[in-house]
């Protein structure tokens, strides 16, 4: 008896052990929640990140100083020359040199620069990368949301349509329908059971465009999400989201950046035609001196090579990042502008849906099935206000899923979420 109640126990503390994992498992991601992991686990971010280093360890080349040149010379060794009075190393001449390259007009510094530059560059393309997938992320985010949503509905409708089906089979019974009319009901069953089937294919295929984005190997009876599947009806101005993407966007902040190392490409180009002057120092033994030194300056004659293709490279390069530049803010404006109208328009039709429409489908469902279940409506009655309900109800979670992309494009296009 004291085992079997022991066993009990161990039993029962078992299946809490496993309710509570299996609980825990199956917890549902806020949008938060699944950015987060979403910037510590994507391969393709994480691996652009590392460009951000790669440029910060070019900074570090770029600001070195040249190195000196050490030369060690022994001339005038003359083994096959030994008299009884002269030793072999009696007229050896040692020699040491060393010789620096003095860099002028600053061309460390600009190489600085011009390296600096090229690490805010980097930035700010990883920004933008981020910008990019996270808009991909938000997508799937979103697509999942609606899956769910439509998963339901189609659940709702056809928990619904059995009840009829119930009430219709207790009315044939009673003798109240044709065989042909409860058949033909029956038969309608297949379209319900299809859009549950429909919308659980849809729901596992969102996750698991999710899970790709997250590098996530999580089975996906064990991951879902959370969040508002609904719309807001406030907008800002169309000026203060253009406002907002000039200020933000990352791409247009790389453009701006690359015409600026452009132009300090340039000036070192200009200073990498200077003249460079290398200073040496010697020091050797002379006989019948002992020791001696000496010094000395070699400056190239810069008279052919001033380095006049390279000043020209760079500056028809900052014209060209200059377009690009003219050419990045114009798509900022286009990307605003679409995305704007887009999430507009599905407000313009959201609005009466939520006001009107829902309202009015569901009365008319329930009218025409109440009026066929007493025998005032016909089948063909009662099955046009079943599709026509089906119809407005899914509309409206496809505009709701339009506009929350419609948000997130637009949050893209600005450079932030500014619509959350």
């Amino acid at each position: 008896m004291y085992l079997f109640s022991k066993s009990r126990r161990l039993l029962c503390l078992w299946l809490l052990a496993t309710v509570a994992v299996s609980a825990s498992a199956q917890q549902s991601l806020t949008w938060d929640q699944v950015r987060l992991r979403f910037e510590q686990q994507n391969p393709s971010l994480l691996a652009d990140k590392l460009n951000i280093d790669e440029a910060k360890a070019q900074e570090i080349t770029a600001h070195l100083r040249p190195n000196p040149n050490l030369s060690l010379l022994s001339d005038q060794i003359t083994p096959f020359n030994v008299g009884p009075s002269h030793g072999a190393l009696s007229y050896l001449l040692p020699s040491a040199s060393v010789d620096y390259l003095h860099e002028r007009d600053h061309k460390r510094e600009l190489r600085l620069e011009s390296a600096q530059k090229a690490t805010g560059i980097a930035v700010s393309n990883y920004a933008d990368l981020e910008r990019t997938l996270l808009f991909n992320l938000r997508s799937a985010f979103v697509s999942t949301l609606q899956a769910k949503a439509v998963l339901k509905l189609a659940t709702d409708d056809l928990e619904y349509y059995d009840h009829l089906l119930t009430v219709s089979k207790d009315r044939f019974d009673a003798g109240d329908i044709a065989q042909i009319d409860l058949d033909r009901l029956e038969l309608q069953r297949v379209q319900y059971e299809s859009d549950v089937q429909t919308a659980i294919v849809n729901l596992r295929t969102a996750k698991i465009q999710m899970l790709t984005l997250l590098n996530d190997r999580t089975p996906i009876e064990q991951f879902d999400v959370t969040g508002s599947f609904d719309f807001t009806d406030q907008l800002l101005t169309l000026d203060d989201f253009r406002t907002m993407a000039i200020e933000t966007r990352p791409d247009l902040k790389a453009a701006i950046e690359t015409v600026d190392k452009a132009r300090t490409d340039h000036k070192l180009a200009i200073s990498n035609g200077s003249t460079d002057p290398t200073f040496s120092v010697d020091v050797g033994r002379n006989p019948p001196i002992d020791l001696y030194f000496g010094v000395g300056v070699s400056i190239p004659l810069r008279i052919f090579d001033r380095n006049q293709g390279e000043k020209m490279r760079t500056q028809l390069d900052i014209e060209r990042n200059q377009r690009l530049l003219d050419a990045a803010q114009a798509q900022v404006f286009s990307d605003v502008d679409s995305a704007y109208a887009t999430l507009n328009s599905n407000l313009t039709l959201l609005r009466p849906y939520k006001a009107k429409y829902l309202q009015q489908a569901v009365r008319v469902r329930d009218t025409i099935a109440f009026s066929y279940q007493h025998g005032g409506a016909s089948l063909l009655d009662f099955l046009s206000a079943q599709s026509e309900y089906r119809s407005v109800e899914l509309a409206y979670v496809n505009l709701v899923g339009s506009y929350l992309t419609a948000s997130a494009q637009l949050n893209m296009a600005v450079g932030r979420e500014v619509i959350p």
